[in-house]
């Protein structure tokens, strides 16, 4: 009897190969961040208080931003009673001394910008070029007080220095001249006030230039000196590249304070008479907030202020990235 071979049944079709399921996160990876917090909790701990401060102090009153667009009533509601819109905006763009103190604002801030931003680069190159020990730490002593000074008692210097019996007027008379007001003419004001931030700043902000200054290897200057490259050619061609991503980020921090021009300083040295040159935006909204009561236009002021501030800086630190290659962000 012969037995037949039957063939064997076709395999089934296979199926396309399936995409690699991700792997499952392990439960210890995310329990890492709970893990470190548990282990470096003091670290963390520290902080707490800068974060309440930003958050009651920074954050926080943002929330008042709000009546720049609702009619605000002392005593009412913190919110404002009802809602005007861009009335107040429309207020003070069509108030010609609202130009005036924002024309007072750029100039100040300009000035401000010029000469307190170089003038410490130039103190710590010339810092680090000096060996003799005992004089450098001199200099750095007496350029870092006038920073440790309350504005108040600056404020009261500059008015002692300018009086009319003050040592400016003393010298004007030494050498035969008529004393000067100086505080009483509004000529006469930014060049004293961006005097006295010079004065009081400058020092101070060679700290972190110096510091930057510590981190450039020698090697490029023993390179530099091999190639003949003189003391002024070794600064501008090691030393400055070196600090430059110091000096991009004090810039764009600087530049976003610009219209924030000191404020305290301010307040405390000008006068009616000095109006013209010295009221600047934050001095004018002050005066319309808590003299004029008229706090809800103080508000749409300082909301217009604090948006060119951020438009500033976000441009600064945009063509700073494109150009440079240096940004806070």
């Amino acid at each position: 009897m012969t037995s037949t071979l039957r063939p064997p049944p076709p395999a089934p079709p296979r199926s396309p190969a399936a995409a690699p399921s991700p792997a499952p996160r392990s439960p210890r990876r995310r329990r890492s961040w709970r893990q470190a917090l548990r282990r470096d909790w003091q670290l963390y701990s520290l902080a707490i208080l800068p974060l309440l401060f930003f958050l009651v102090f920074r954050y926080l009153p943002m929330l008042g931003n709000i009546i720049a667009f609702r009619r605000f009533k002392p005593g009412g509601s913190i919110f404002g009673e009802y809602w005007v819109g861009l009335r107040y905006f429309r207020m003070f763009f069509t108030d010609p001394t609202f130009w005036e103190v924002f024309t007072n604002t750029l100039v100040l801030g300009t000035l401000t910008l010029l000469f307190c931003f170089p003038l410490p680069i130039v103190l710590a190159l010339l810092l680090n070029e000096v060996r003799a020990r005992r004089f450098k730490r001199f200099v750095q002593s007496v350029s870092y007080l006038p920073h440790f000074l309350s504005i108040v008692i600056v404020a009261a210097m500059v008015m002692q220095l300018t009086s009319i019996d003050g040592t400016a007027n003393q010298l004007v008379r030494i050498v035969g001249g008529d004393p000067v007001a100086f505080l009483q003419q509004a000529e006469w004001f930014r060049t004293i006030y961006v005097s006295s931030e010079v004065w009081q700043t400058v020092g101070w902000g060679t700290i972190l230039y110096l510091a930057a200054l510590t981190t450039i290897d020698e090697d490029l200057y023993e390179a530099a000196r091999i190639d003949g490259a003189s003391r002024l050619r070794q600064t501008w061609h090691v030393t400055l590249p070196g600090i430059r991503p110091t000096m991009v980020t004090l810039l764009i921090l600087n530049i976003g304070s610009f219209m924030a021009v000191g404020f305290e300083k301010i307040l405390l040295l000008y006068n009616p008479l000095t109006y013209p040159t010295a009221d600047v935006i934050s001095t004018y909204l002050f005066r319309m907030g808590f003299q004029s009561s008229n706090f809800s236009y103080a508000a749409a002021i300082g909301l217009f202020e604090a948006v060119i501030g951020l438009i500033l800086v976000l441009s600064a630190n945009l063509i700073s990235r494109r150009t440079v290659g240096t940004s806070l962000w």
